[in-house]
């Protein structure tokens, strides 16, 4: 089976051409957790396979390390868009790309070798309502919110940006012990469909610097939707303007929200590090 390594911003996947490969779904859980492995395995934040689109021009599938679907992942799209542009799936610039039924829809800048470097992606709407989200709350939304975590009060902004993101605003994220208070957020009982959560320092109107915990995966080095929801929660704080510079342990993202359309619009870097095949006996 033949599979490309790609990032975004440090948020490394493993790649599958869904159009010419094919794996049982009873067993992609268990092919995921396998070849995810950074030690048995290629190693990465989880697998996506690039499939035919039914809404769309091409289907994202995205898998967690652990073996569990995602709706959503803004580094892998980007990343997506790369690898169909690049192999000549797709000649055009404007693709749309279908994730757990949702559709996106994608800008590509090219560099000198006539190659994806850039991609702005349209992210669509913020769902701020909490049931949606989903988080248990009594109020509708919940903005700047207590949140009792390991006997210790935390306030949150909650977003979905397609999957559910708990935004924590702190002084200093440098020493986070986020390996501890990660796995507290991402399976407590307010979340019903576990969390996303991000711990944001605001550097000034105009940036901010994050650490994020994503479920299933745990600390990453950058995450797309996790990136617009925070930027979402700074704008809905005060503490930003609505064009938000993300700094990540991977690089940085731009992430801005159209207040007029309720769109958010999220620009970043698309790599491709290396192409292989796997040997038979890995997909045992």
């Amino acid at each position: 089976m033949r599979f490309t390594k790609m990032h975004g911003c440090g948020n490394d996947y493993i790649y599958v051409n869904g159009f010419e490969e094919q794996i049982d779904e009873k067993d992609k859980a268990a092919f995921v957790r396998k070849v995810s492995d950074r030690h048995f395995g290629i190693g990465g934040d989880g697998v996506i396979f690039i499939n035919p689109g039914k809404s769309a021009e091409f289907e994202m599938e995205m898998f967690n390390a652990d073996g569990s679907r995602s709706q959503m992942c803004g580094n892998g799209i980007r990343c997506v868009a790369k690898f169909v542009y690049d192999k000549g799936l797709t000649d055009k610039t404007h693709i749309s790309i279908e994730s757990f039924g949702k559709v996106k829809y994608l800008d590509l800048t090219l560099g000198a070798d006539g190659k994806v470097t850039l991609v702005r992606v349209n992210m669509g709407e913020p769902i701020l309502v909490a049931k949606e989200v989903p988080v248990c709350s009594d109020n509708v939304q919940v903005v700047d919110e207590e949140i009792a975590v390991d006997e210790k009060i935390y306030r949150m902004t909650c977003v979905s940006m397609g999957n559910p993101h708990a935004v924590v605003f702190m002084d200093s994220i440098e020493d986070l012990d986020i390996e501890k208070i990660g796995p507290a957020f991402e399976n407590h009982k307010r979340f019903p469909e576990r969390v996303n959560t991000e711990f944001v320092k605001v550097i000034d109107r105009s940036r901010i610097q994050m650490r994020v915990w994503e479920r299933g995966t745990g600390e990453t080095l950058a995450c797309g939707t996790g990136s617009c929801a925070a930027a979402v929660a700074c704008i809905l704080n005060g503490l930003t303007d609505h064009c938000v510079k993300v700094g990540l342990l991977g690089g940085e993202l731009l992430c801005e929200w159209d207040k007029e359309k309720n769109l958010v619009y999220m620009t970043g870097p698309a790599v491709t590090i290396f192409e292989g095949e796997l040997d038979q006996e890995l997909l045992r």
